[in-house]
């Protein structure tokens, strides 16, 4: 790899359509912001705020997030949505490799140029939608993460095995990701995260931090992917479900999860569909009674007449007097593991398409 190196801008070069600051404002003599705003000005470049461009122009922010990312030498970081560079140049710095997805193709060619003529070359840069493209191999991800794809790209990451992410979200984003069980942000999220991943709250950004400035607080969040070692903790801590070590044994035996972790995973992925689609028709009505919401949101689980889903469920609680239990209590007060094993019981009578 080509050691990282300054050079010098020159104006006179043959073919050079996008414009930068010269290397002395680049070592200083302009702010982060000021930087910014001087080469979107003199690429006549207008950020859209519908493909969630808002950029990153408070230097301070920029270190702290880089720093949470904890950088060595022997790092892929992959990022999504770099923009013009404003955490993609500072990463590579530190970095063997960065692969940077950028879907607007003016953007692309500016951090292209900018790359070029910093002489940066352990960048992969793709000009690509990041939710149609499989990544490359990476181990760490570090993103100012356009926010209108928040879900979608965060599960997206969670198909992969990675070491850390460090994200920045919408505030409310980032409360639901991180929501306990019977909190007002206590979410669909919440619930489809708990199986797959750790969520930490690290840092706000004020709006002031960005430009255009967004009507909103951003939050930085560090997520972990659950291995197959944490996942067999979650299962069976009994503040995550409540119950005795002999229930859990009871719990373990229902779900057919033996003591190798690798056959919790098989369980949870084996269940998986079901349990977002439980989830799903769960939290369209979150304060209600499970056995409420899920005859209200019984198209979720393919059925159009009440009675016949509310007669089935009947049937079930008449066999079963946990599941009658469970079918009692508030979506927003039961736990990921309730859901999972409501799931299960229920998994006869779920229609998927």
């Amino acid at each position: 790899m080509k050691p990282y190196q300054k050079k010098t801008y020159n104006p006179s070069k043959e073919n050079n359509s996008y414009s930068y600051p010269t290397s002395k404002e680049n070592n200083g003599y302009l702010s982060l912001a000021k930087q910014t705003k001087k080469i979107l000005q003199n690429n006549k470049i207008q950020l859209k705020k519908n493909l969630g461009q808002n950029y990153l122009i408070d230097d301070f922010k920029r270190k702290k997030i880089i720093n949470f990312g904890n950088l060595n030498f022997d790092d892929v970081v992959l990022e999504i949505g770099p923009g013009i560079g404003t955490l993609t140049l500072e990463i590579a710095k530190k970095v063997k490799k960065v692969v940077a997805i950028e879907q607007d193709i003016a953007i692309f060619k500016i951090l292209k140029h900018r790359l070029e003529e910093e002489s940066i070359e352990n960048v992969e840069l793709i000009n690509k939608d990041a939710l149609k493209i499989d990544f490359p191999y990476f181990n760490k991800i570090i993103s100012n993460l356009p926010y209108q794809i928040s879900s979608p790209i965060t599960f997206k990451f969670l198909e992969y095995d990675f070491d850390l992410a460090i994200l920045m979200y919408q505030k409310e984003f980032a409360d639901r990701m991180v929501a306990k069980v019977g909190s007002k942000n206590y979410s669909r999220l919440s619930a489809m995260l708990h199986f797959k991943g750790n969520v930490e709250f690290l840092d706000s950004v004020s709006p002031e931090s960005f430009i255009p400035k967004p009507k909103v607080t951003s939050s930085i969040v560090k997520l972990t992917p659950l291995k197959n070692k944490s996942i067999e903790n979650n299962l069976n801590n009994d503040k995550n479900n409540g119950f005795s070590n002999e229930k859990n044994k009871e719990y373990n035996r229902e779900y057919n999860i033996e003591k190798n972790s690798s056959s919790k995973k098989i369980a949870i992925d084996g269940l998986s569909k079901e349990y977002s689609i439980i989830c799903k028709a769960l939290f369209q009505h979150k304060n209600k009674k499970i056995k409420n919401a899920l005859i209200d949101s019984r198209h979720i689980l393919g059925y159009y007449d009440k009675k016949e889903i509310r007669q089935l469920l009947n049937e079930f609680m008449a066999q079963n007097k946990k599941l009658d239990f469970f079918l009692m209590k508030r979506t927003i007060a039961t736990s990921p593991e309730e859901i999972l094993k409501i799931a299960n019981y229920l998994k006869p009578i779920i229609k998927i398409s």
